[in-house]
């Protein structure tokens, strides 16, 4: 009986391990970010999301957790390489608390004009940029979306950037943001994104910026009579692998979730790009205010701190001038 009963438990112990094994080749990953679920960076990652699992025979599925749920961008951001979340969009200032040059895009009319963007988001230099950032911190940006042009918001129409002087204004919790506010003398105030619509109608700040979209999906105009179209900044979100999950995935993996982040960051450019075009008469249908600045007075106040260390650049002459440069040639 021993004997039998011995042979039974060695049956138990083979079926059970073969019924765990493909459960346990299966990872399942956490996608953490700050946007709406009503937003295209999330829409589409739902969509990479299924990509993954097939095209990796569900050896990957990925849930993706929208507005926070895994904390804001600075709390993200440290879980990367501790592996409590896996892949992230983040803006390109929060990366550049790691890696200063990469925050190049993010300083007030650095770009011109979106072909501007579309060149850089193409360039040598942002491969150069990512690289020294995935060498300084052990992750992987693997794609680049565009945020979208920020504009400020106040209960005041904001003409030319002395009407900005004294302004509390809502930034991201992210150094070189501060960068437009010194340049119109605002008082900068930095709050977690999930925070900024319950700021603005406590009037704890006068006014914050953000893409049109963003400005939409948030909210933040059912708490703000003006919609000023600064356009001070074309932002951007990357999209990072933490260390831990990239350096465990094989060369074809690799490839693989490459070219599926690339792929949504396509889609979410092209989307966030075409809402943005009809907003500003979608606001005047709200009964907003919209306002259109003296575009070249606010430039010519940014402009002197785009190389100034101490208003937060942290990038050298010649990557500036390399940015500068880009899309030049076809008058763009």
């Amino acid at each position: 009986m021993h004997a039998r009963n011995a042979l039974y438990l060695s049956a138990a112990v083979a079926a059970a391990v073969a019924f765990a094994g493909p459960a346990s080749a299966q990872t399942k990953l956490k996608f953490g970010h700050v946007y709406e679920i009503n937003e295209p960076y999330h829409t589409e990652m739902l969509w990479a999301a299924q990509e993954i699992a097939k095209r990796t025979n569900n050896k990957y599925t990925m849930d993706v957790f929208p507005a926070s749920q895994l904390g804001n961008e600075p709390a993200i951001n440290q879980a990367l390489p501790l592996g409590t979340i896996d892949i992230i969009y983040t803006g390109t200032t929060f990366v550049g608390n790691n890696y200063k040059p990469i925050a190049i895009s993010n300083a007030p009319y650095m770009f011109r004009d979106f072909a501007h963007w579309e060149a850089y988001a193409k360039s040598d230099l942002f491969k150069e940029l990512a690289a020294g950032y995935d060498k300084v911190t052990n992750n992987k940006i693997v794609a680049l979306t565009y945020y979208g042009a920020r504009h400020t918001t106040a209960n005041k129409a904001i003409n030319k950037p002395d009407d900005m002087k004294g302004m509390k204004l809502r930034i991201p919790q992210a150094p070189l943001y501060q960068m437009y506010a010194r340049a119109v003398g605002a008082n900068a105030t930095p709050i977690a994104f999930a925070e900024v619509y319950l700021a603005l109608q406590n009037k704890t700040v006068d006014g914050q910026e953000n893409p049109l979209p963003t400005i939409q999906a948030k909210k933040f105009y059912e708490v703000q009579t003006h919609i000023n179209l600064t356009e001070h900044m074309l932002d951007n979100l990357v999209t990072v692998i933490g260390g831990p999950l990239w350096n465990k995935l094989n060369a074809q993996e690799r490839t693989t979730f490459t070219a599926i982040f690339q792929e949504a960051a396509g889609r979410a450019t092209a989307e966030i790009r075409k809402s943005e075009q009809g907003l500003a008469d979608w606001f005047r249908a709200q009964g907003k205010q919209v306002v259109v600045p003296d575009k070249a007075a606010f430039i010519a106040a940014a402009k002197p701190l785009h190389n100034d260390a101490a208003a937060g650049a942290g990038w050298t002459k010649e990557q500036y001038d390399r940015m500068q440069a880009l899309g030049a040639a076809k008058g763009s």
